[in-house]
């Protein structure tokens, strides 16, 4: 009953962590007339002063001292911040631009290109139903390229730079909220002597569009904090194939948002280039459960050889 308990409590807390970052399209553009590089800047700033007050409500410092004795992990660190920070200065400036579908639709294949790169930088084998998934985002990439007369671009450097921060969190295997606070302390001196040098070139609108503006672009710490302690709560409470299944409500909601509330154009070639990425998604879905179940299936197997209860994976 217990465990139960936990794995509902998990996918609340999943449910609450993608929901939000499928949502937070409607908040991006509350933050017009700054820029995506300003807003990018408070968004580091006040996600360290966030994650800052977490962790000293918690006490967990001692990650600190291990983390700058270790040079490689530290470049580590440095390397994911600036991935990171290409990754959301992009997605801000491509929302309050209009192109919050073609955002989704990276985010949408960022599962296809994480498959990729773990075959090219991992040398990992890939199961047929896998190929077949990995071909027809390849088929869809050339679909929309035609569709938008030019690759779609920004789809593209969102997926790969997601999946090359994924790549890069796998090798460092820190916490949400550590590593977190990490990769805004690396990027806290450059993204506050920004916010500084637009204020002294009279450019900056934090002071000058009012106290609601000004909390607005302070709230951009919690927009990016809560979402991760959110995804860290359910990470520990429910299995990973379940989270992988949550991983598409933001995609969806973004992609929902895009069309409904930010009417944005989608001509037939769009939708057939969609609609090659959502069938690859099927696939590569359906395997994974079967696989997910295969491998239940061993393991009870071979619990009841050896007499020992068996443990579903996580």
């Amino acid at each position: 009953m217990k465990a139960e308990n936990e794995q509902r409590t998990g996918l609340l807390y999943g449910f609450g962590a993608y929901g939000m970052w499928g949502l937070v399209p409607l908040f991006w553009p509350l933050l017009k007339p700054s820029g995506a590089i300003e807003i990018l800047a408070h968004r580091m700033v006040w996600s360290l002063a966030v994650v800052g007050l977490a962790l000293l409500a918690l006490r967990r410092w001692g990650w600190i001292r291990e983390l700058l004795r270790q040079p490689r992990k530290l470049g580590l660190t440095a390397l994911a911040a600036t991935v990171i920070s290409v990754n959301w200065g992009l997605y801000i400036w491509a929302v309050n631009n209009e192109h919050v579908v073609e955002a989704s639709l990276g985010y949408f294949i960022n599962p296809l290109v994480s498959i990729a790169i773990g075959v090219l930088v991992l040398g990992e084998r890939l199961r047929r139903a896998q190929w077949v998934a990995v071909g027809l985002s390849f088929l869809a990439v050339l679909v929309l390229a035609i569709g938008y007369g030019r690759p779609p671009w920004i789809s593209l450097i969102l997926a790969f730079s997601f999946a090359t921060y994924g790549l890069i969190k796998k090798k460092l295997n820190m916490g949400g909220l550590e590593s977190l606070a990490a990769e805004t302390a690396v990027l806290f001196l450059p993204a506050f002597g920004y916010v500084l040098w637009l204020g002294a070139q009279g450019r900056s609108t934090f002071a000058s569009h009012g106290v609601t503006h000004s909390l607005l672009l302070a709230a951009t710490g919690l927009v990016t904090a809560i979402p991760l302690v959110f995804f860290g709560m359910a990470a520990i409470r429910v299995p990973l194939s379940t989270l992988g299944l949550l991983q598409y409500m933001a995609p969806v909601f973004q992609f929902g948002l895009g069309v409904l509330y930010f009417h944005e154009a989608m001509p037939p070639e769009r939708w057939a280039g969609f609609s090659l990425v959502w069938a690859a998604l099927v696939i590569l879905t359906w395997d994974a459960l079967r696989t997910a179940r295969r491998s239940r299936v061993r393991l009870e197997v071979a619990s009841a050889v050896l007499g020992t209860p068996a443990r579903e994976p996580a």
